[in-house]
């Protein structure tokens, strides 16, 4: 794909996330009506997510109708154009009333992640990045933080409800023991994005959806971190561990959660 061409769906990924976002916000806002329910452990479902999910997809395929779309909620088809959409990042967030989540929208060019989009409405902050661009945030370029003690460092550490709860807590112990700081704000999609833009040094989940993390790992690799090759396998349609940190730190990190680093 030539750049110019990657820039104009950077563009348009852009101004569909704000739109999408905009619909989020006015939702959220309207807590009376909000609904949820849950389709699996912890794993919260509201009306909102369909409706976003159904204008990000109208709007993408209006504007590249060759292009295919895998969604969070509709599922969709792999090609080697595809759009990876998840329309709410941190619903359980959205749905408990908690201002901390996102529209996440990363395209895939031939099997390699390209283009991410974040967008956060109620702080009003998007983040975006394209192979090749760099990495910004409100149109700022942003890049990892500096940090390079991991005793000294702030992580984003996640557990999916979806696996092994002695796995994840024998990795905590293991993470813990470094000194690092543990936290963990319900939002893998801003987790990934805050490690691009130095707020925090990394983050590390068991396992993600390419939905929830795609578009961050575009921006942490533009903004000079580190990553894992989270579509390693089949990583696109079932998800992987992810991966993402400082480089002053990644190593050391890495080693300790024993992942691989793919750059």
């Amino acid at each position: 794909m030539t750049f110019d061409s990657l820039l104009h769906r950077l563009t348009v990924a852009c101004a569909v996330a704000r739109e999408a976002g905009m619909l989020q916000k006015r939702r959220f806002l309207n807590r009376e009506a909000m609904i949820y329910k849950f389709k699996g452990p912890q794993d919260y479902l509201t009306a909102t997510d369909g409706e976003v999910e159904k204008l990000i997809r109208e709007r993408l395929l209006e504007a590249f109708p060759n292009d295919t779309v895998l969604g969070e909620e509709e599922g969709g088809k792999v090609s080697d154009a595809t759009w990876v959409v998840d329309p709410i990042d941190g619903t359980s967030n959205f749905a408990r009333g908690i201002a901390h989540f996102c529209v996440s929208i990363a395209f895939v060019d031939k099997g390699e992640a390209a283009i991410g989009v974040i967008y956060q409405p109620m702080l009003d902050e998007l983040f975006a990045a394209a192979k090749g661009h760099g990495a910004t945030l409100n149109g700022e370029p942003i890049h990892v933080s500096k940090t390079a003690k991991l005793e000294q460092s702030l992580l984003e550490v996640g557990r999916a409800a979806r696996q092994p709860q002695a796995g994840y807590l024998a990795m905590l112990d293991k993470v813990m023991a470094t000194g690092a700081g543990i936290r963990g704000a319900g939002s893998g999609a801003l987790a990934v994005a805050n490690v691009a833009a130095g707020r925090v040094d990394g983050c590390y989940e068991t396992h993600m959806y390419s939905w929830d993390c795609l578009a961050g790992l575009v921006m942490v690799k533009e903004a000079g971190g580190r990553i894992n090759d989270f579509l390693a396998g089949d990583g696109l349609t079932k998800g992987n561990l992810i991966f993402a940190a400082a480089p002053g730190i990644a190593e050391e990190l890495a080693s300790v959660v024993s992942v691989s680093l793919s750059n």
